[in-house]
């Protein structure tokens, strides 16, 4: 069965105002008014737009290169995939390689885009660009992290036991696994 909807028409944005702002986020409050006439007042994080990268890097051994850091959200250790922002000028591409050889200590001749995910579209503007590694080279970069990461391998035959790790709860890292999974099908357990 095919269900054709017509998108409902986007509300009128009369106001923007900086509510809260911190050295990492500002909050912005929205005066929207909807087709049907209703007004509300929203609040978002106001970002950049730019977005951010999620890396899977999977070894010639087949192996997932994840990384264990400190989650300041959490006060804990967590396992996670590398990750970051896009600078200004950076493609995706770009970032994704870059976060690489900041976290892990390698680059990827191979980066393969799997999927662009939102961690809260109702809250916030930042697509998350997932991409897929192989093909690595040695190379390193500093990163902005206050300590060295662990690197962590971790087989891909093995990957449904990570779900089940306490300290890989980042709902990102679960979902690039998940897309990773689904991609390598079949071969996993080759």
């Amino acid at each position: 069965m095919s269900v054709t909807t017509k998108s409902p028409q986007l509300p009128i944005i009369h106001d923007r105002l900086v509510v809260a702002k911190s050295r990492l986020f500002a909050i912005e409050q929205l005066s929207l008014e909807f087709s049907n006439g209703e007004r509300r007042e929203y609040e978002r994080m106001k970002g950049s737009g730019r977005g951010a990268v999620m890396i899977v890097p999977i070894n010639a051994n087949g192996e997932l290169l994840l990384v264990e850091e400190y989650a300041a959200g959490t006060h804990s250790y967590q396992l996670g995939f590398p990750k970051g922002l896009i600078d200004p000028g950076e493609s995706p591409e770009e970032a994704a390689n870059r976060e690489l050889k900041e976290e892990i200590g390698l680059g990827a001749s191979t980066l393969t885009p799997i999927h662009t995910v939102s961690l809260a579209p109702g809250f916030l503007n930042a697509p998350m660009y997932i991409f897929l590694a192989q093909d690595f080279y040695e190379e390193s970069l500093p990163g902005d992290e206050p300590e060295p990461l662990t690197v962590v391998p971790w087989s891909l035959s093995d990957s449904e036991s990570l779900l089940s790790q306490e300290n890989f709860t980042e709902a990102r890292s679960i979902c690039a696994l998940l897309f990773v999974q689904k991609l390598f099908a079949g071969k996993i357990h080759e």
